[in-house]
């Protein structure tokens, strides 16, 4: 029985899906946790980077598919940042707005039809098979864990540049870096605008990986990606003082942070793979979804609270200790 739910086929699909999904986390984390920006519009941003996609590859281009499902996401974000910067709309609203309005440009991209196939066309996994040969079933692994090797090493090397810095001084004080005579509307429009290039390549790349693309395929991605980057950021979350500023994965630096959010969002589809193995109603997927996130996200609250009972067990050892050596 666990041989058949912790088997290699099991760990290579979770692996190969984290890896693209792990895209959309990247996004969140510059969104949310270094711009501080809560960006609802992921769902239709994932979508729209999967239909343009579809259409593009049915061309015989698809990698000029993935293309421009960036640049179909860099829209998205401009106008999130649009709406947040120049026309005084809160973040929440603006990303439920431009969320909205994307359902019905996704339905026009996908010529007003719900689901589109690419069975019998190419795709960068299918083009990549016969040079990767060598590799067997993991071809499609090496892609995934290619593209978000170069996105995770593009998006360190981007937040060390003069641009990038700045981007994170706004996420943590927007007057200091208006201040410093830096605007952060033009910040903030950049960031947003990396955010939906991030997440609509993820949509771009899962379309070609399944074949096919689905007008609610981005539904709760933003609940799903916000699990991910949470369990990441629990990796890497500072710990007490006890703990000398060490983590899971080291010291917490801009790296390990970056790695953490990839290795949440596998962590994560490996999670729900296991609970495929057991099972569980496709009806009751959703469920399953959510306790996951649930628990993902009250994660740094039980580590916390079980710090804090490890403090007051130990103080009141010591107190005992103490105690009996007086007498």
């Amino acid at each position: 029985m666990l041989a058949s739910i912790f088997s290699l086929n099991v760990l290579q699909t979770a692996l190969e899906l984290g890896c693209i999904y792990a895209l959309v986390a990247l996004a969140l984390f510059l969104s949310y946790s270094i711009l501080n920006i809560a960006d609802l519009s992921t769902d239709g941003c994932f979508t729209l980077g999967c239909a343009v996609a579809c259409q593009v590859a049915l061309t015989g281009h698809p990698i000029l598919a993935l293309v421009a499902a960036m640049a179909a996401g860099v829209c998205s974000g401009f106008v999130t940042a649009f709406l947040q910067t120049r026309l005084g709309v809160e973040s929440i609203m603006a990303g439920i707005i431009v969320n909205t309005g994307l359902y019905t440009i996704n339905l026009a991209v996908m010529g007003f039809s719900s689901t589109m196939s690419l069975v019998k066309t190419d795709t960068v996994f299918s083009l990549a098979k016969g040079s990767l040969s060598f590799l067997g079933g993991w071809y499609k692994l090496a892609i995934a864990l290619a593209m978000i090797l170069l996105a995770g090493a593009a998006m360190l090397g981007f937040l060390g540049t003069r641009l990038g810095l700045s981007i994170r001084a706004t996420g943590d004080n927007a007057a200091m870096v208006r201040a410093s005579s830096i605007n952060p509307a033009f910040t903030i429009t950049v960031g947003l605008c990396i955010s939906g290039a991030l997440c609509a390549l993820s949509g771009g790349l899962l379309a070609q990986y399944q074949k096919s693309c689905d007008i609610n395929v981005g539904t709760g991605m933003v609940t799903i990606a916000l699990a991910s980057l949470i369990i990441g950021e629990t990796l890497v979350r500072q710990p007490p003082q006890s703990c000398a500023g060490e983590t899971l994965l080291g010291k917490r630096t801009m790296p390990r942070r970056i790695i953490g959010v990839v290795f949440g969002s596998c962590l994560y589809r490996f999670i729900v793979a296991v609970a495929l193995r057991f099972n569980v109603p496709a009806a009751a997927m959703k469920l399953v979804s959510a306790i996951i996130v649930a628990i993902a996200i009250s994660m740094p609250a039980i580590k916390e609270k079980i710090a804090f009972e490890q403090r007051k067990h130990g103080a009141c050892r010591r107190r005992v200790t103490t105690g009996k050596e007086g007498k």
